[in-house]
């Protein structure tokens, strides 16, 4: 059976991690994913704004960069450590400094992003939802960077497979594999970003205020939840109960607020519509 399976993958192509060595100086394809998906993020932003009834100026983009910079790496690293191995932390809290050794959590990043976005409208004045709108629309491209920088790192691999684009992982044993990092890109990634993009620019989803932020949390879950059928758990981890993973069950919150802001949101234009 595993000669069968060996014979139907795919090469795994064995990109080196590490970018750039020099000296002391390391750049990895990991963290050139973050800090351009950041800057790719407050492009589009600015050029999601450039209409007369935008919900925030240029100079609110370029400051909020910072915000979300700060968000994604406390939120991350704290997600992280809390939902997926606060063990290991609690006896060396030192370790959670090292973020060179990786351990990262995406629903720890969108709270810490969600928390910036929150904090930084109200000190500025702005509309929550708009603003939240516009940080939605821009999200799927640092998930799309960041899922293709873990299969450059040859991470987070999916289950043993037989199917003909499987792929054996370095670090995945001889059991050809799901490549579960393209499925997440693919879908979290490049197809939630094209949703998006199509409801700003061919309809009026901007008129209603939240909901964009809401189709992003549903496809966002409901894209986790079905992959998480096909990616490894973490060793550490396992199933849950037998038959889910940490990722689901972090993911089902965020597909049932993304169910209920699309449904508030469109309810709550439509009252307005209406005549006294």
């Amino acid at each position: 059976m595993l000669e069968l399976m060996m014979l139907g993958t795919l090469p795994y192509p064995n990109i080196d991690p590490v970018l750039i060595e020099i000296g002391p100086l390391v750049i990895r394809w990991y963290s050139l994913a973050y800090i351009a998906g950041l800057f790719l993020g407050w492009w589009y932003v600015t050029k999601l704004i450039q209409h007369k009834n935008a919900p925030m100026a240029r100079q609110h983009a370029d400051d909020f960069l910072l915000w979300a910079t700060g968000g994604v790496i406390l939120g991350g690293r704290l997600g992280y450590v809390l939902f997926y191995n606060l063990e290991r932390y609690l006896e060396s809290p030192m370790d959670i400094f090292r973020l060179w050794d990786g351990g990262m959590s995406f629903h720890g990043g969108f709270l810490g992003v969600a928390v910036a976005v929150i904090l930084y409208t109200r000190r500025k004045k702005l509309d929550l939802w708009r603003v939240s709108d516009l940080i939605a629309c821009v999200a799927p491209v640092g998930l799309f960077l960041g899922r293709l920088a873990n299969f450059i790192n040859g991470e987070l691999f999916g289950r043993p497979t037989d199917v003909p684009w499987a792929m054996v992982f370095p670090d995945g044993g001889p059991m050809a594999r799901h490549p579960s990092q393209l499925y997440e890109a693919g879908l979290e990634g490049l197809l939630l970003f094209l949703i998006l993009w199509a409801l700003v620019y061919r309809t009026n989803a901007r008129a209603y205020p939240g909901l964009l932020t809401g189709v992003f949390l549903t496809g966002y879950g409901a894209s986790r939840i079905f992959v998480e059928f096909f990616r490894e758990p973490d060793a550490h981890l396992q199933e849950i109960w037998g038959f889910t993973t940490m990722g689901q069950i972090l993911s089902l919150p965020m597909l049932l607020a993304g169910l209920f802001l699309i449904v508030w949101s469109l309810r709550g234009r439509s009252a307005k519509k209406k005549p006294a």
